[in-house]
C-alpha cells in the first residue's frame, strides 16, 4: 500500500491522488462508516493535510465526495467559511460590519465576529438545521483554516458532540494533528499557530482500511 503522502510521522498529509484512494477506500468501510465509536459516541475523524495544499485539497475533496456517491455513500458538505459568511449577512448588518473593520483593531474586530457568530446561539444551530435538510451517511466539514481564529477547531469539535448524533464526520484540516506523551493530542493549526488540545478525534492517516 502507497502511504508515500504521509509526512511528519502522520501527523499530516501531502494532497494528491493517493491520499484521496486511501480516504476513498476507508471513509467506504464499514470501520468509518459505523455510527457510533467505543463509548457510544459519534465518531469524529480528522484528515490533517499539509497547509499549502489547501487550493489542491479542495479539488481533492470534490473528487473525493464524487467517488462516495458513486459508491454509494451520500456525503454532506459543510465549509465553515461559506457558512460564517451566509451567517455574517444574516446576523448583521454587512455594510456596517465591513466599515467596522476597516477602523477598529483586529482583536476588537476579532471579538466582535466572534459575538456575532456565538457557537452556542448561533453557528452550532446553523450547523444543526443544515444537518437535517437532507439525508447523509458521512459529513464533511471544511473551510477549518479559513475561519481561524474567528472558529476555533477545537471548540467547535467539542460543541458539534450534542449536535451530530446520527452520522460521523470528517474534518478536513489544514495543519498538524499531533500526539505526544507530555501534551496529549493537539491541532496546530496551518502548522504555525498555537496548539489546541483536543483528543476525541481519530486521525484518519493512521487508519487502515479492514480487510
Amino acid at each position: 500500500m502507497d502511504l508515500s503522502f504521509v509526512v511528519d510521522q502522520g501527523a499530516m498529509a501531502r494532497v494528491g491522488p493517493e491520499l484521496r484512494a486511501h480516504l476513498r477506500r476507508l471513509i467506504g468501510s464499514p470501520r468509518v462508516l459505523r455510527t457510533t465509536a467505543p463509548g457510544n459516541e459519534i465518531p469524529f475523524y480528522l484528515c490533517p493535510f499539509a497547509p499549502e495544499d489547501q487550493v489542491k485539497m479542495e479539488e481533492e475533496c470534490r473528487l473525493l465526495i464524487e467517488d462516495l456517491e458513486r459508491d454509494g455513500v451520500p456525503v454532506l458538505e459543510i465549509n465553515l467559511y461559506d457558512l460564517m459568511i451566509e451567517l455574517l449577512h444574516t446576523e448583521s448588518d454587512w455594510d456596517a460590519l465591513a466599515a467596522f473593520e476597516q477602523e477598529e483593531p483586529k482583536e476588537v474586530v476579532l471579538k466582535e465576529l466572534q459575538s456575532i457568530l456565538n457557537l452556542k446561539e448561533v453557528l452550532i444551530p446553523r450547523i444543526k438545521e443544515r444537518v437535517a435538510e437532507r439525508p447523509f451517511r458521512i459529513l464533511f466539514l471544511t473551510g477549518v483554516g479559513e475561519v481561524f481564529p474567528v472558529i476555533r477547531s477545537h471548540l467547535i469539535l467539542n460543541n458539534l458532540q450534542s449536535v451530530l448524533k446520527d452520522a460521523p464526520t470528517v474534518i478536513f484540516f489544514p495543519g498538524r494533528y499531533s500526539h505526544g506523551f507530555a501534551n496529549g493530542s493537539s491541532l496546530q493549526v496551518l502548522c504555525r499557530l498555537e496548539e489546541d488540545h483536543y483528543y476525541r478525534a481519530h486521525n484518519l492517516l493512521h487508519m487502515r482500511e479492514l480487510s
